[in-house]
C-alpha cells in the first residue's frame, strides 16, 4: 500500500551537484517525518538527514552545509539537494517515512523504505 519511490540518482564529477527525489503515496503525507539514508558498497546503511513535518532539518556532520533537505507536500515529495559532492558520497541512498509524534516535534521509527537510488562520485 505505502510506496516511496526515490529517483535522480546517477554519476556525477567531484564538486558537482545532485537532486535526488523521493515520491510518497498510500500515506497522509504531510503527517510523516522523512529520513534519508545511504549505503556505501560494502557498508552499513547510515543516516544522512530528517526532515520534520514543520519543515526542519537535522543533518550527519559530514553532508552539514552540503545537503539540504526539503519537502513539497502538495507533491507528496521530499527531495535530497546535494552540492560538492566528494567521492565518499558514493552509495545507494534511501528515503524513509515515519509517523510524527507528540504532534511535530519529535519523529518517530522508520515505517517504510524505498528502493533505492544509487549515486556514483568519479575524481
Amino acid at each position: 500500500q505505502v510506496q516511496l519511490v526515490e529517483s535522480g540518482g546517477g554519476p556525477v564529477q567531484a564538486g558537482g551537484s545532485l537532486r535526488l527525489s523521493c515520491v510518497a503515496s498510500g500515506l497522509d503525507f504531510s503527517d510523516y517525518c522523512m529520513r534519508w539514508f545511504r549505503q556505501a558498497p560494502g557498508k552499513e546503511r547510515v543516516w544522512v538527514g530528517l526532515i520534520r513535518r514543520d519543515g526542519k532539518t537535522v543533518y550527519e556532520d559530514s553532508v552539514q552545509g552540503r545537503f539540504t533537505l526539503s519537502r513539497d507536500n502538495a507533491q507528496n515529495t521530499v527531495y535530497l539537494q546535494m552540492d560538492s559532492l566528494q567521492l565518499e558520497d558514493t552509495a545507494t541512498y534511501y528515503c524513509a517515512a515515519a509517523p510524527s509524534l507528540s504532534g511535530v516535534s519529535a519523529c518517530g521509527g522508520n515505517t517504510a523504505w524505498g528502493q533505492g537510488t544509487k549515486v556514483t562520485v568519479s575524481s
